[in-house]
């Protein structure tokens, strides 16, 4: 597939927007995760080893990939294969800067905390030489960001990222993150940043292909309108992807209640597919401090990681 042209360059006063943005995240994202996060840990995920390590009893929850059948065909119990993690982590991101990011009625936009995840990310991971790339996909177009080691390269591909102009139109959240898995690499971490409201079935069967081979992060961006409806009388909405203008009595108890519960069917459809994949989940909402949730969310992948358990 021929590569996808790159988004036309923006103008001084947005890039110097976007540039300013970005030097804030990565002063908050230094300052607070190195003194909330102690440790060198390689990443959000405890990264996945190449190196074989002790074999130990199966515990439920154990990633089957791991099973060491030689040992349990021996002792006739399930066992599996610890691996020591390798030093040099490659890590790729698929970012999703759809139209439907570029909205937010709370304390940020959806796109400023895709922004802010891939900050938190490349800080967590680029370290000990290890490489970071991404591939955007916004509209109909997308780019391939090369991954290379050294926090210099990764501000340059976190500054690609934060100068991408949001295009109007539907994306396929399912190509984007099928680029992950072409061409194949070896076994890595594999990031996707998204709200995930393209159909499901556009995207699960990617995000499955990908965790055969990988470790995924799935992180999903939430704002507080798209879980229900607020009591504020007629409310014209856009579809920021087709411009179709809605315009809904929200004073209406009924319908608050009946798009609550349809909201709530299509998160845990979401749910339901990030887990058939084997993704790790995370939920940032614009309304909550995303700072603290990535932490939380850190802080649990070391415990269950250490105690044997599912992520």
């Amino acid at each position: 597939m021929a590569e996808p042209a790159v988004s036309p360059p923006l103008d001084g006063q947005t890039t110097a927007r976007a540039d300013a943005v970005l030097s804030r995240l990565q002063l908050l994202v230094t300052r607070k995760l190195d003194g909330l996060l102690q440790g060198d840990y390689v990443g959000l995920l405890p990264g996945p080893g190449t190196e074989a390590g002790e074999s130990r009893e199966y515990r439920p929850g154990d990633d089957v990939r791991r099973m060491d059948w030689p040992v349990t065909a021996r002792t006739t119990f399930p066992h599996v294969r610890q691996t020591v993690a390798d030093r040099e982590l490659e890590t790729w991101l698929a970012v999703d800067l759809s139209a439907s990011l570029d909205f937010g009625t709370a304390r940020h936009l959806k796109s400023d905390l895709v922004i802010a995840a891939a900050t938190a990310l490349s800080h967590l991971t680029v370290r000990g030489g290890n490489r970071i790339g991404a591939v955007v996909g916004t509209g109909s177009h997308t780019q391939r960001l090369p991954a290379r080691p050294g926090r210099k390269e990764a501000q340059g591909l976190l500054r690609a990222i934060a100068r991408t102009q949001i295009r109007p139109g539907r994306s396929d959240l399912g190509a984007l993150i099928d680029m992950l898995n072409r061409p194949p690499r070896r076994r890595g971490v594999a990031v996707v940043i998204s709200d995930f409201l393209a159909p499901v079935e556009q995207w699960a069967r990617p995000v499955r292909k990908l965790g055969v081979r990988h470790d995924v992060l799935a992180i999903e961006v939430v704002d507080p309108r798209e879980l229900e409806l607020p009591n504020v009388g007629v409310l014209a909405l856009v579809d920021p992807e087709t411009g179709a203008l809605h315009e809904v009595q929200t004073s209406d108890p009924k319908l608050r209640r009946r798009y609550a519960e349809a909201a709530g069917v299509q998160r845990a459809a979401i749910a339901q597919a990030l887990r058939a994949a084997n993704a790790a989940h995370l939920r940032l909402r614009t309304d909550s401090d995303w700072l603290l949730d990535m932490v939380r969310f850190v802080a649990a992948q070391r415990h269950a990681r250490t105690r044997g358990t599912t992520r």
